[in-house]
């Protein structure tokens, strides 16, 4: 289809979706949840394409398990669409009303966005994702995905627009757009006549680019260099499963641990255990030179390794002499995605909170719970890492905006 035809199909549909029920919009995302199952082995079929091709151009491991589709990851995109349908409808909520003293009567309301595009990169289940959470908001979404997951992310959309269809709403609720040419995405994000809101969901690279080309407003999801804290005062039962989980449970996330920031005091009594806990789970240790003592093959670290987004199995590590000087490393490096403390120091969890600025700041918790389903959401558009209309995971009521209605009784205003 036409990409311009695309915009025009999506802004109509909106008007669409903001009138229907709260009830019809659960119905069809229950519809789609069974049609996701029910074709599971049509959506493998084609991601096992899309996986073929990863291998022969030499894809990344990292990138082969974001594309990687089983029947398990299907059967949770059927439960992503389902837990939606299970949580409450923000549009038409009030957040707000009040009269003023001619009369006026004046609601805030939450209303749909309107049509989102969202560009994003070799993860297929977002297609599902981002489909629940748009259309359950009362939004239209085009869809722009990587060309290396293009074969899975037609399979699932074309369920999906079935799906609508079966229950007779606009199948233009999601689109995707086919096309992998550099000029078609381009395109993409110059479509402002059509299109509310642009997410881009994926690398440094993509995001940049988009928020650098766009001319529609961009809603900045962020790559994800996130850190764990060991304070002097951490329990290091505790800590060693928490790093490990962080950093190995999933490496091609965003949500992972790429850096280690360790107090002197707590520093020969973890490393060894680290290096044993960590080295079963072959990751490679870039450390300062206080690690590169007490871990034999640990390799140098260089300042770019403090600042890097790995998605590997790799973890940098560097040793401080406070508390002060731990959370101003994090905040030089961070991507203001999600930080984290280990520490049984009340007043040292309250300050790492206070001061490190990140979307989600954790005590005593792995930074992998960023994410919509851990957050009761029942799925998430991205994480965002900005400061300006939404911030951390992104759900429903970050798909809408609001109104006022503001009713009257012959009110007119004075000179």
């Amino acid at each position: 289809m036409d990409l311009t035809e695309m915009g025009k199909r999506a802004a109509a549909a909106k008007y669409e979706l903001q009138n229907l029920t709260t009830e019809e919009k659960n119905k069809a995302l229950e519809h789609a949840a069974d049609a996701l199952t029910e074709h599971t082995r049509e959506i493998l079929a084609a991601n096992a394409r899309d996986l073929e091709r990863g291998r022969e151009s030499g894809m990344h491991q990292g990138m082969l398990d974001r594309l990687l589709l089983d029947q398990g990851r299907i059967v949770s995109m059927a439960q992503g669409l389902r837990q939606v349908a299970a949580l409450p409808d923000p549009v038409g909520e009030c957040l707000e009303s009040f009269d003023r003293p001619n009369g006026l009567h004046i609601e805030k309301c939450r209303v749909p966005l309107g049509v989102i595009g969202i560009i994003y990169e070799s993860r297929p289940n977002v297609t599902a994702d981002a489909f629940a959470l748009c259309f359950k908001a009362g939004n239209a979404v085009i869809l722009k995905g990587g060309s290396d997951a293009l074969a899975s992310n037609m399979a699932i959309a074309h369920v999906l627009r079935q799906a609508l269809e079966d229950c007779g709403i606009t199948k233009d609720a999601v689109s995707l757009i086919t096309d992998a040419n550099r000029a078609v995405t381009g395109a993409f994000m110059r479509m402002k006549e059509y299109v509310d809101v642009l997410i881009p969901r994926g690398g440094a690279g993509l995001i940049r680019a988009v928020v650098e080309n766009s001319t529609i407003p961009v809603i900045e999801t962020g790559t994800g260099n996130c850190h764990i804290y060991v304070d002097r005062d951490a329990d290091l039962d505790m800590a060693v499963p928490i790093i490990v989980n962080a950093k190995t449970q999933r490496i091609g996330v965003c949500n992972a641990c790429e850096s280690l920031v360790i107090h002197e005091a707590v520093r020969e009594a973890l490393l060894p255990r680290l290096q044993k806990a960590l080295g079963e789970k072959h990751v490679e240790i870039r450390g300062d030179e206080r690690v590169c003592d007490a871990i034999c093959g640990a390799v140098p670290a260089t300042p770019k390794d403090y600042g890097r987004e790995y998605l590997d199995y790799i973890i940098s590590m560097k040793t401080v002499d406070s508390l002060e000087e731990a959370i101003d490393h994090i905040n030089r490096y961070s991507t203001h995605h999600s930080e984290s403390i280990i520490t049984d120091n009340s007043a040292a969890a309250e300050q790492f909170l206070n001061r490190v600025d990140a979307a989600c700041v954790y005590v005593n918790a792995s930074t992998r719970f960023t994410d919509g389903y851990e957050f009761g959401f029942g799925a998430e558009i991205g994480i965002s890492t900005q400061k300006l209309h939404a911030r951390g995971p992104m759900g429903l009521k970050e798909l809408t905006s609001y109104k006022y209605r503001i009713t009257g009784s012959g009110q007119v205003r004075p000179d």
